[in-house]
């Protein structure tokens, strides 16, 4: 897959993210033919309607495959961890929100080796504490980021898998840092705006009335590494686990507050990693 085929993928779905989230606040309604802002869109864009029909639905939730340990579904690695039905039930709720966007309704597992990845702007991963990149992997993921995809990194804990992580990015990204994104940052106020980062718990922890997973401090973090013009171009939440609140947000023991900011931070996430 060649560099533009992702350049241009984003350009579509920054153009139809932006039309998500007029929808969603209403202020864009069908003209008096009925013919909706979208359809418009693309019956005045010639070139991005054959765009889109090139690259298919408007958006994939497309989680990364990589090399690891053991995780919680049927015997894959940890990349597996949450899944399928984290990533159906994010999906639900985004298709209730951003409704007029094209949303591919299933799972949309990658490996970081395939180079078909670069057709999707929007790219998930977790557990990386226990991560053990290939070189193809870490090749893989390099030429993603620098092409234009955007990563959000999830469900990490604790100083020792934070040292792990942060040792396969020097790898994969090695002229950039890891950086604190600060809280008046735009990541966090493109839809919801979020006030305060909080502690995302797994189902188990919740049931028990202990949020966090480490030993010691265990403060909630998101960092992020920027692109070459600012922008942030890899976001990392350490010490929580969004997946986990979007998998058990029905389950009436799993505390409302934190499954609803789950939902609201990956929904900025979103908007931000595919109109930037």
């Amino acid at each position: 897959m060649t560099r533009p085929r992702l350049a241009a993928a984003s350009a579509v779905v920054s153009v139809l993210a932006a039309i998500a989230v007029a929808g969603a606040t209403g202020s864009l309604a069908p003209d008096r033919s009925g013919v909706g802002p979208r359809d418009a869109l693309l019956e005045r864009e010639p070139a991005l309607a054959q765009a889109l029909a090139e690259w298919g639905r408007d958006f994939y939730f497309t989680r990364a495959i990589y090399s690891g340990s053991r995780g919680y579904w049927r015997g894959r690695g940890s990349w597996s961890t949450d899944f399928p039905k984290a990533d159906r039930q994010f999906l639900f709720i985004l298709h209730r929100l951003l409704t007029l966007l094209d949303l591919y309704e299933w799972e949309n597992p990658v490996s970081l080796a395939d180079p078909e990845l670069r057709r999707f702007p929007f790219l998930y991963m977790l557990e990386v504490g226990r991560m053990r990149l290939t070189e193809p992997e870490i090749l893989g993921l390099r030429n993603y980021l620098e092409a234009g995809g955007f990563l959000v990194v999830d469900d990490f804990w604790g100083p020792d898998e934070w040292a792990n992580f942060a040792y396969h990015m020097s790898i994969v990204l090695p002229n950039r840092e890891i950086r604190p994104i600060p809280d008046d940052h735009p990541i966090f106020h493109q839809f919801y705006d979020i006030e305060q980062i909080l502690t995302v718990p797994s189902i188990n922890n919740a049931m028990r009335g202990r949020y966090e997973e480490c030993r010691g401090p265990c403060e909630p973090r998101i960092y992020g590494i920027l692109d070459d013009r600012g922008e942030v171009m890899v976001v990392i939440n350490h010490n929580t686990d969004l997946g986990d609140a979007w998998e058990w947000s029905e389950n009436p023991y799993y505390p409302i507050d934190r499954s609803t900011y789950a939902y609201e931070l990956a929904i900025n996430y979103i908007i931000y990693g595919l109109s930037h």
